[in-house]
């Protein structure tokens, strides 16, 4: 078998040729660049047909970036795989308060998951918030019923927990609310889909 040499530098712009090169023709150009970056972390092509996408997402989202959101995530994961510095270009910041110890401490006394309390101290922020949840369902549910009850109006909601337990349930809540949102459809996701996703964004208005 042989070994293609390629230089270092060169490796990423080689893969998004061979996955260009696999994807179908008829993708949404506007679209695309997210999809092929989610196919990119995952080597997984079911990305191409398992997105949801509300109307006109992208175009929110990139405004909302423009005009200085701030990125909520789940985990300190997707935080640390997101392009702060690029991000910074537009005056967001990236946060994670899952790790909090008032936040789990809080969770302990109330019962209930550590994303729960998460979501509702992102909520508390005077801020215009992007949400990536990539492994907590539960932060979802949470994020769906702050945004039925009015408390919260997120300008971009990407959905893409991994697993079974209430995965494919509160992606559905997401989709039935009227907030811009990105969703992996299923089971599949997690911490790196989230973090692709906000870093497909940031690089349509930083690499354009």
């Amino acid at each position: 078998m042989k070994i293609e040499n390629i230089e270092p530098k060169d490796i990423e712009a080689k893969s998004f040729e061979l996955i260009e090169a696999e994807l179908a023709s008829d993708l949404d150009p506007v679209l695309k660049p997210i999809i092929k970056r989610c196919i990119h972390t995952t080597a997984d092509f079911d990305y191409a047909t398992s997105m949801a996408f509300s109307e006109n997402v992208v175009e929110k989202a990139l405004a909302a970036i423009k005009d200085g959101a701030h990125i909520i995530t789940d985990t300190n994961m997707v935080k640390a795989g997101i392009n702060k510095r690029a991000l910074a270009q537009f005056g967001g910041e990236v946060h994670c308060f899952i790790s909090d110890e008032d936040v789990a401490q809080e969770a302990r006394e109330r019962g209930v998951t550590r994303a729960i309390v998460s979501m509702e101290r992102a909520a508390a922020m005077d801020k215009k918030l992007i949400f990536a949840i990539g492994n907590a369902p539960t932060a979802l549910i949470q994020l769906h019923e702050m945004i039925e009850a009015g408390k919260i109006k997120p300008e971009l909601v990407i959905g893409v927990p991994v697993g079974f337990v209430n995965v494919v349930t509160s992606k559905n809540l997401i989709m039935s609310t009227d907030v811009p949102y990105i969703v992996a459809k299923g089971r599949k996701g997690g911490s790196n889909v989230a973090a692709a996703i906000c870093n497909a964004l940031i690089y349509m208005l930083t690499r354009a």
